[in-house]
């Protein structure tokens, strides 16, 4: 897995892209300088960041066996599905360690990362162009996979949006999966 890129817009400009650190810092900068504050994305989702970090709330002293960072979630299977796992070297834990592990370590399939990269790129329209002309329409040829009508419904976008969208959509808008039958 590759390590996530952010990008920043200011007044609807980019004002710095790179990893994190650094790009929260220019953001910072400009906020200093300017009352509004910019948007911070990460260049793989689209989610905003914040320019805050997160502040450590002191944890309470627990009672019993260390946490080690595990966190103990319901899983729900079939009885095969139990009965496959138990008889696995480790139990069904390690089990699902591995199978996450490798999963995540697998290239993701082309539909994949079409739907990913159009999440990414529609909420990045939400944030920076949701009131633009033509952003609906945008995110519906975004969708649909067809290049030509989203780069003709940004086209009027502000140059470092309208480049940043098309970056971050380029993988939803090649190689569009023919509509079902």
């Amino acid at each position: 897995m590759t390590q996530d890129t952010f990008t920043a817009f200011h007044h609807g400009r980019r004002i710095a892209s790179g990893d994190l650190d650094a790009v929260l810092a220019a953001a910072r900068a400009a906020l200093a300088a300017d009352s509004v504050e910019p948007l911070v994305f990460s260049d793989h989702t689209g989610a905003l960041q914040s320019l805050v970090p997160p502040r450590e709330t002191p944890a309470a002293p627990a009672r019993g066996r260390p946490r080690l960072g595990v966190s103990a979630r319901e899983v729900t299977l079939l009885p095969r599905h139990w009965d496959w796992l138990s008889a696995q070297p480790g139990g069904a834990s390690a089990t699902l360690r591995r199978l996450v592990e490798a999963a995540a370590r697998a290239p993701e399939a082309p539909e994949a990362e079409r739907r990913r990269a159009a999440d990414a790129a529609c909420a990045v329209i939400s944030a920076l162009a949701g009131d633009a002309p033509g952003a609906e329409a945008a995110v519906r040829a975004l969708y649909a996979g067809d290049r030509a009508a989203f780069h003709r419904e940004t086209a009027a976008w502000p140059g470092d949006v309208r480049d940043y969208l098309a970056r971050l959509a380029a993988p939803a808008l090649s190689a569009a999966p023919a509509p079902p039958a």
